[in-house]
């Protein structure tokens, strides 16, 4: 019996370790309630990190106007925690096209392992793989500007592998044939090549300015959408 109890209990805690991990249970009620409602064919996942995460908390008046955007970002998450909950955040909810941004955290090493630049794109193109064999159209996105990971400040030569992320990024939405969303360009300050002090008050993540006058503007124009 105690055998069975400690087992039980192993299981459970390797479970909400493994939900904790991947980020599957965050979205599980409203993706049951996106799907409960009618079906939307123009609905577009926007599939991401903090810097998603954190779009409709500073404005949430953009995803009240454009009810097609459904955003499905998770804070601190890695490339390879939005492969893991693909399925779950964009596949099943049946979206016409899903908007992948993702790398700054793989660059900070949030996943605990050194950064490597080919793992990141070889995990981007599993998602557009996934995401074609369902039909969904995919855009890629840069990863926004930073010189300082605030929460990693021993990784070094941050810009450099922002710059070198993005360009491989960008090679490869070409190659593929899809949209390439370049926030970087509007949103880089300088020599050091931060994220405009305008725009930011970390270095890493948008102001309600950031997203409401860079952003979205951009986002809105690759979607064709006003």
């Amino acid at each position: 019996m105690l055998t069975i109890v400690a087992v039980a209990v192993l299981s459970t805690v390797s479970a909400t370790a493994q939900d904790k991990w991947t980020g599957i249970a965050r979205y599980a009620a409203d993706n049951e309630k996106l799907l409960a409602a009618p079906a939307d064919p123009a609905r577009v996942v926007l599939l991401g990190n903090s810097i998603t995460d954190n779009w409709p908390k500073f404005h949430s008046e953009f995803f009240a106007q454009h009810t097609h955007l459904v955003p499905r970002g998770i804070s601190g998450q890695t490339s390879y925690q939005m492969l893991v909950r693909f399925r779950e955040d964009v596949v099943n909810l049946h979206p016409k096209a899903v908007v992948i941004n993702c790398g700054t955290n793989d660059i900070a090493e949030n996943g605990g392992g050194p950064y490597n630049e080919d793992n990141t794109m070889g995990t981007i193109m599993s998602m557009v793989e996934i995401a074609k064999a369902n039909k969904i159209k995919v855009y890629l996105s840069s990863v926004l500007p930073s010189k300082c990971m605030y929460w990693a400040s021993d990784k070094t030569n941050i810009q450099e592998k922002i710059a070198s992320l993005n360009a491989r990024i960008q090679k490869y939405a070409k190659k593929q044939g899809l949209p390439y969303i370049d926030y970087y360009t509007p949103m880089v300050y300088g020599e050091v090549r931060e994220l405009n002090p305008k725009y930011s008050t970390d270095g890493v993540h948008p102001t309600a300015d950031g997203y409401r006058l860079v952003m979205e503007p951009v986002l809105l124009k690759a979607l064709r959408m006003k």
